[in-house]
Formats: C-alpha cells, structure tokens, sequence
C-alpha cells in the first residue's frame, strides 16, 4: 500500500475513534466523496497530491491533503466548529502507518464558502504531510 494511502488509512481511523467528532457528524458522518441525498454534516477527502520529498539518504514524500466539512442548516459556523476539530485531532498527530514513518502533519489553512449552486456550506481544511520509507521494509 501506498504511503498516501497509509496515511488516509492513519486519518480516517483516527477521526472513527473521536467520540467528540462522532457527536458532531453522526456514524455515517465520515464519507470517500459527497452523495446527494446524504444526511449532513459529513467529513470528505476532497483531495491529496503525492510530491516525492526523497533526500541523498531517505526515500520520502510530501503528501498535500484536503479535507472538506459539508453542512446544511448548520451553516458556517458548524462548519468551522468540526474544521477546528479536525485540526486539534490532525495536528502533529503521532499516526502509525505500515511500512512508512510519519515525519509530521501539519495544517496549513481553513477556508470557509458556501456553495451557491447548492446552498450548503463548506470547509476546506488543508494539511501537508511528510513520510518516509521504514528502512528494510518495502511498500510502494
């Protein structure tokens, strides 16, 4: 497995395991994409672009991640109310991956809109991410 896919593996167990973050968006809350129809809030992995991020010595990547926070009548401010949860969860999180070392996750911005086509709110939440390769251990 890739080390980006460790890494939204690492991710999505770790905002599972959040009781408080489960209360804010309900079981179904954590989604792969946006379905219409879908009871909201709802947290997706709008986006993560893989750089390698290799040194003389290390096999490495930076992995660019966005995640987005789509609400209906909670609007705006639950929208940011979830974002700030995510960060306090995501921040320098110490997340275990398989055949990768996590070097560090770091959020880098929060935008907030609202989506005139639709008229639901939304966050992007946006964090950069470095991995390298475990020494001795292969994994593409």
């Amino acid at each position: 497995m890739s080390a980006a896919n460790q890494l939204l593996t690492a991710i999505q167990a770790r905002l599972a395991d959040d009781a408080e973050l489960s209360a804010m968006i309900g079981p179904e809350g954590l989604r792969d994409r946006l379905v219409s129809g879908r009871k909201l809030p709802a947290v997706v992995v709008a986006d993560i672009a893989s750089n390698d991020y290799s040194t003389a010595t290390e096999t490495g990547a930076e992995h660019l991640l966005t995640l987005e926070i789509w609400t209906d009548a909670g609007g705006r401010g639950q929208a940011s109310t979830i974002a700030e949860r995510l960060r306090a969860l995501l921040q320098d999180a110490p997340l275990s991956l398989e055949t990768h070392h996590l070097v560090g996750l770091l959020h880098q911005s929060t935008r907030t809109r609202r989506e005139p086509k639709t008229r639901l709110h939304v966050a992007e939440i946006r964090f950069r991410a470095v991995t390298e390769m475990v020494v001795g251990v292969s994994g593409g």
